[in-house]
Protein backbone atom coordinates (compact mmCIF):
# COMPACT_ATOMS: atom_id res chain seq x y z
CA UNK A 1 0.00 0.00 0.00
CA UNK A 2 1.68 3.76 -0.78
CA UNK A 3 -0.30 7.02 -0.66
CA UNK A 4 -1.24 7.32 -3.85
CA UNK A 5 -3.47 3.99 -3.84
CA UNK A 6 -5.70 6.02 -0.97
CA UNK A 7 -5.95 8.88 -3.45
CA UNK A 8 -6.81 6.65 -6.55
CA UNK A 9 -9.89 5.35 -4.12
CA UNK A 10 -10.59 8.77 -3.68
CA UNK A 11 -10.02 10.48 -7.38
CA UNK A 12 -12.46 7.83 -8.53
CA UNK A 13 -15.37 8.29 -6.03
CA UNK A 14 -15.23 12.07 -5.96
CA UNK A 15 -15.19 12.05 -10.06
CA UNK A 16 -18.50 9.89 -9.98
CA UNK A 17 -20.17 11.85 -7.43
CA UNK A 18 -19.37 15.13 -10.05
CA UNK A 19 -20.75 13.09 -13.12
CA UNK A 20 -24.14 12.34 -11.49
CA UNK A 21 -24.57 15.84 -11.21
CA UNK A 22 -23.10 17.00 -13.90
CA UNK A 23 -25.67 13.52 -15.56
CA UNK A 24 -28.81 15.41 -13.98
CA UNK A 25 -27.98 18.84 -16.40
CA UNK A 26 -28.97 20.14 -19.51
CA UNK A 27 -27.31 23.26 -20.92
CA UNK A 28 -29.96 25.79 -20.34
CA UNK A 29 -29.25 24.76 -16.70
CA UNK A 30 -25.56 26.79 -16.95
CA UNK A 31 -27.11 30.04 -17.03
CA UNK A 32 -29.17 29.83 -13.50
CA UNK A 33 -27.73 32.41 -10.94
CA UNK A 34 -29.75 32.20 -7.28
CA UNK A 35 -28.40 35.26 -6.28
CA UNK A 36 -26.67 38.47 -8.15
CA UNK A 37 -23.86 37.80 -5.61
CA UNK A 38 -23.65 33.90 -7.01
CA UNK A 39 -22.15 32.58 -9.46
CA UNK A 40 -23.76 30.72 -12.26
CA UNK A 41 -24.18 27.01 -12.19
CA UNK A 42 -21.73 26.37 -15.24
CA UNK A 43 -19.63 28.85 -13.85
CA UNK A 44 -19.49 27.07 -10.20
CA UNK A 45 -19.48 23.46 -12.18
CA UNK A 46 -16.81 24.56 -14.28
CA UNK A 47 -14.74 25.13 -11.16
CA UNK A 48 -15.53 22.14 -9.41
CA UNK A 49 -14.13 20.71 -13.03
CA UNK A 50 -10.78 22.19 -12.95
CA UNK A 51 -10.16 21.74 -9.69
CA UNK A 52 -10.56 17.85 -10.20
CA UNK A 53 -7.98 18.58 -12.96
CA UNK A 54 -5.79 20.23 -10.92
CA UNK A 55 -3.85 16.60 -9.70
CA UNK A 56 -2.54 16.55 -13.35
CA UNK A 57 -2.32 20.47 -13.83
CA UNK A 58 -1.45 22.08 -10.52
CA UNK A 59 -0.10 18.96 -8.40
CA UNK A 60 2.79 17.75 -10.64
CA UNK A 61 4.47 21.70 -10.13
CA UNK A 62 5.99 22.69 -7.12
CA UNK A 63 4.91 25.99 -7.96
CA UNK A 64 1.66 27.40 -8.98
CA UNK A 65 0.84 30.33 -9.78
CA UNK A 66 -2.29 31.57 -10.64
CA UNK A 67 -1.39 34.69 -12.77
CA UNK A 68 0.40 32.78 -15.06
CA UNK A 69 -0.28 28.94 -14.75
CA UNK A 70 -3.94 28.42 -13.95
CA UNK A 71 -7.08 29.80 -17.11
CA UNK A 72 -10.37 29.18 -15.83
CA UNK A 73 -12.63 26.34 -17.39
CA UNK A 74 -15.92 28.13 -19.22
CA UNK A 75 -18.18 25.29 -20.04
CA UNK A 76 -20.94 26.60 -22.52
CA UNK A 77 -22.60 22.79 -22.65
CA UNK A 78 -22.68 19.76 -20.55
CA UNK A 79 -21.37 17.62 -23.48
CA UNK A 80 -17.81 20.09 -22.53
CA UNK A 81 -18.35 19.23 -18.42
CA UNK A 82 -18.56 15.25 -18.99
CA UNK A 83 -15.24 15.59 -22.38
CA UNK A 84 -13.09 17.57 -19.45
CA UNK A 85 -13.86 15.54 -16.33
CA UNK A 86 -13.99 12.56 -18.61
CA UNK A 87 -10.27 13.54 -19.77
CA UNK A 88 -9.49 15.01 -16.68
CA UNK A 89 -9.70 11.41 -14.81
CA UNK A 90 -7.57 9.96 -16.81
CA UNK A 91 -4.39 12.02 -16.56
CA UNK A 92 -5.44 12.59 -13.32
CA UNK A 93 -5.41 8.80 -12.66
CA UNK A 94 -2.05 8.58 -14.83
CA UNK A 95 -0.46 11.26 -12.98
CA UNK A 96 -1.57 9.20 -9.37
CA UNK A 97 0.16 6.25 -10.40
CA UNK A 98 3.51 7.60 -11.74
CA UNK A 99 3.63 10.08 -8.50
CA UNK A 100 6.48 9.07 -6.62
CA UNK A 101 6.02 8.03 -3.07
CA UNK A 102 8.51 11.18 -1.90
CA UNK A 103 7.31 14.14 -4.35
CA UNK A 104 3.90 13.99 -1.75
CA UNK A 105 5.84 15.64 1.03
CA UNK A 106 7.72 18.35 -1.25
CA UNK A 107 6.72 21.87 -0.68
CA UNK A 108 3.53 23.28 -3.18
CA UNK A 109 3.70 26.46 -3.59
CA UNK A 110 0.31 28.37 -4.91
CA UNK A 111 0.81 32.30 -5.22
CA UNK A 112 -0.74 34.96 -6.83
CA UNK A 113 2.77 36.63 -8.94
CA UNK A 114 4.58 37.21 -6.11
CA UNK A 115 2.24 36.84 -3.21
CA UNK A 116 2.21 33.82 -1.69
CA UNK A 117 -1.38 31.95 -0.76
CA UNK A 118 0.13 29.38 1.00
CA UNK A 119 3.07 26.33 1.22
CA UNK A 120 2.64 23.14 1.89
CA UNK A 121 3.27 19.56 1.27
CA UNK A 122 1.76 18.00 -1.94
CA UNK A 123 -0.20 15.83 0.39
CA UNK A 124 -1.69 18.52 2.09
CA UNK A 125 -2.21 20.24 -1.41
CA UNK A 126 -4.34 17.68 -2.53
CA UNK A 127 -6.79 17.09 0.25
CA UNK A 128 -6.83 21.08 1.12
CA UNK A 129 -7.01 22.98 -2.04
CA UNK A 130 -8.23 20.33 -4.60
CA UNK A 131 -9.91 17.94 -2.91
CA UNK A 132 -11.48 19.82 -0.05
CA UNK A 133 -12.65 23.09 -2.28
CA UNK A 134 -13.97 20.99 -4.89
CA UNK A 135 -16.11 18.49 -2.21
CA UNK A 136 -17.09 22.73 -0.89
CA UNK A 137 -18.15 23.80 -4.33
CA UNK A 138 -19.98 21.01 -5.32
CA UNK A 139 -22.13 21.03 -2.39
CA UNK A 140 -23.11 24.67 -3.12
CA UNK A 141 -24.21 22.67 -6.79
CA UNK A 142 -26.68 20.61 -4.81
CA UNK A 143 -28.45 23.55 -3.81
CA UNK A 144 -28.54 24.53 -6.91
CA UNK A 145 -29.59 21.95 -8.20
CA UNK A 146 -32.94 22.10 -5.51
CA UNK A 147 -33.67 25.09 -6.35
CA UNK A 148 -34.02 24.06 -9.94
CA UNK A 149 -36.42 21.49 -8.61
CA UNK A 150 -33.49 18.82 -10.40
CA UNK A 151 -33.40 15.45 -7.97
CA UNK A 152 -30.75 15.82 -5.80
CA UNK A 153 -28.29 12.38 -6.36
CA UNK A 154 -27.04 10.64 -3.26
CA UNK A 155 -23.24 11.21 -3.23
CA UNK A 156 -21.50 10.00 0.50
CA UNK A 157 -26.12 8.05 0.76
CA UNK A 158 -28.57 8.39 -0.45
CA UNK A 159 -30.33 11.80 -0.79
CA UNK A 160 -33.96 12.87 0.11
CA UNK A 161 -34.98 12.41 -3.61
CA UNK A 162 -33.40 9.01 -3.76
CA UNK A 163 -35.05 7.80 -0.48
CA UNK A 164 -38.59 6.93 -0.73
Amino acid sequence: MSTKDGFLVELERETNSTRRIIDRLKDEDLAFRPHEKSMSLGALIGHVVELHNWVATALTKNDFNLQTDYKPFKPSTVAELKQALDEGYKANEQTLNTFPEDEWFKTWTMRVGDYVIGEMPKLGALRFVINNHLIHHRGQLTVYLRLLDIPVPGLYGPSADEQK
